[in-house]
């Protein structure tokens, strides 16, 4: 989505140029340089990696937290295993606006801003005060680390979370992809129950109707992920994975790529409303 929006606003810059290099055409209502109550194109540009570095960060270090998650889309933020999708924590969410914070800095520190000087150019803006920094620092800053609720909450909410039934882990698909369910819980316990009661005619038979061991007991300690000594229960025909929660609507690139785009069109319309700057200006020069 920035890359989209950077090239965007490359073409628009070209243009200006262009406009107020001719003096047969009337110079642009744009700048060449970042004003308050400028273009909402770099608006959108530093919300998308504002809001996608506040989403890593809160990933990468959130995991670190002595505590444990609790689930975002649930009415009573239920706890909820290490991994899962809507997951969140405190030291995650602190670690998401650090990410958004080191974004919105080194934007506004390379970013060639209005200042006095180039006010009194023809292709200069209105130069920017220290309370107009601050204000759009800040709701930078809180825009990006939104966007990281925002993931968490699509991820919860649209994003089939597995976890390995042995190991009690969640488990994720390789690239962001969807983690492969063979098959649903009820149709391996039907299929295992057949099998069952196969091989328990089949042993009374041997054994002249004598009774034997309950299936599901024998097998009780073999998915005890605490049970260190457990035997291998590979080939049991028994679901190996289970669905913890989310509906399986998204992978975790279509969350991301949403939550991007969702971040960066919802900055540039606020900014707009703030700004009393039409929408329509992301397509002129």
């Amino acid at each position: 989505m920035a890359s989209v929006l950077s090239v965007l606003h490359a073409n628009q810059l070209r243009k200006r140029e262009a406009a107020f290099a001719d003096p047969n055409i009337p110079d642009p209502t744009g700048s060449l340089c970042f004003s308050w109550g400028g273009d909402l194109l770099v608006v959108g540009i530093i919300a998308n990696y504002a809001a996608v570095a506040a989403d890593t960060f809160s990933s990468e270090l959130g995991i670190l937290s002595s505590g444990q998650p609790r689930l975002i889309t649930s009415p009573t933020l239920r706890k909820v295993p290490r991994g899962i999708n809507g997951g969140v924590t405190l030291l995650g969410l602190g670690a998401g606006l650090l990410g958004s914070m080191i974004i919105v800095t080194a934007s506004m520190i390379f970013l060639p801003s209005c200042s006095e000087e180039s006010s009194r150019t023809p292709a200069g803006g209105a130069p920017w005060t220290m309370l107009e920094r601050r204000k759009f620092m800040g709701f930078m800053v809180i825009w990006g680390a939104l966007g990281s609720v925002l993931d968490s909450f699509l991820g919860g909410l649209f994003q089939r979370s597995v976890r390995d039934v042995r190991s009690g882990k969640i488990v994720e698909g390789e690239g962001g992809n969807r983690v492969l369910v063979a098959e649903s819980a009820m149709d391996a316990a039907a299929h295992s129950n057949v099998k069952t009661e196969a091989m328990q005619s089949e042993a009374k038979e041997k054994l002249g109707g004598s009774a034997i061991v309950d299936d599901d007991d024998a097998h009780a300690g073999v998915y005890d992920h605490k049970d260190k000594h457990r035997k291998s229960s590979f080939g049991d025909q028994r679901p190996s994975r289970a669905i913890e929660n989310g509906w399986d609507l998204l992978d975790n690139n279509d969350v991301n790529f949403l939550m991007a785009v969702t971040m960066s069109v919802g900055g540039m319309a606020v900014a707009s409303w703030y700004w009393d700057v039409p929408i329509q200006s992301v397509m002129g020069v």
